[in-house]
């Protein structure tokens, strides 16, 4: 996002008004001009955002279902395995047994990580369509940034993380989140079939290149429809 500049102290005071050679008071300044934004803020409160988490639960059921019931089945399995390694640990002939706690607590590390892999696996279509719906958020943030600094008559925004302290009447996050919303009421949920995420997109746009092959073309988003569809 290359809209969201960083602030430094030397800008903040180049910024500030300065009368009688002393800075005004804090409450005093006002600076036309300037605003501050958190993008992630922005973006998580908008219309699109909050009604695909709410739609997710539903149209991605089997999937949560099958992560759920897959982590019950390896607690199920490591419970036993983690209590005798740890009546193990603590027997008096633990010191005279290190092989053999080393290779229990091996076999507890690799079902964990097998687990934890699998259940990512399930959940695989979901984070596809949380990624899907963030960039298509993404795609109309710079508008409505630029929307939300024109009807402010706004010339810098700041990242509000950048900044030490702020007036909220410099706080701009509201005004771009009521601009996505106009821009994108609400996004699809799911991605078509074959859609990656804009970064491993551009990973194998280079890969590609690299190879001299043409890269593949992205899956364009559907027309917009009704969200969980």
């Amino acid at each position: 996002m290359k809209l969201l500049l960083k602030c430094t102290a030397a800008a903040l005071m180049a910024a500030g008004t300065i009368a009688s050679g002393a800075i005004a008071p804090v409450a005093a300044q006002s600076v036309s001009g300037l605003g501050v934004a958190d993008q992630r803020r922005a973006v998580v409160e908008s219309a699109a955002f909050v009604n695909a988490n709410a739609a997710r639960p539903t149209t991605y059921k089997a999937q949560y279902d099958a992560a759920q019931a897959k982590s019950n089945q390896l607690r199920q399995q490591l419970e036993p395995l983690v209590t005798k390694f740890n009546t193990d640990v603590q027997a008096p002939n633990a010191q005279q047994n290190q092989a053999a706690l080393q290779q229990q607590l091996g076999q507890i590390q690799q079902l964990r990580e097998q687990g934890s892999q699998e259940v990512q696996e399930i959940l695989q279509p979901v984070a596809l369509s949380e990624a899907y719906v963030l960039e298509q958020i993404s795609d109309k943030f710079d508008a409505a940034v630029r929307s939300a600094m024109t009807k402010r008559k706004i010339s810098i925004v700041f990242e509000v993380g950048s900044t030490l302290a702020h007036n909220d009447a410099y706080d701009l996050t509201k005004d771009i989140t009521a601009e996505l919303n106009a821009a994108i009421p609400t996004a699809q949920l799911v991605p078509p079939q074959g859609w990656l995420p804009r970064q491993q997109r551009e990973q194998q746009a280079r890969a590609a290149a690299a190879q001299g092959a043409p890269a593949a073309a992205p899956a364009a988003p559907a027309a917009q429809q009704p969200e969980g569809r």
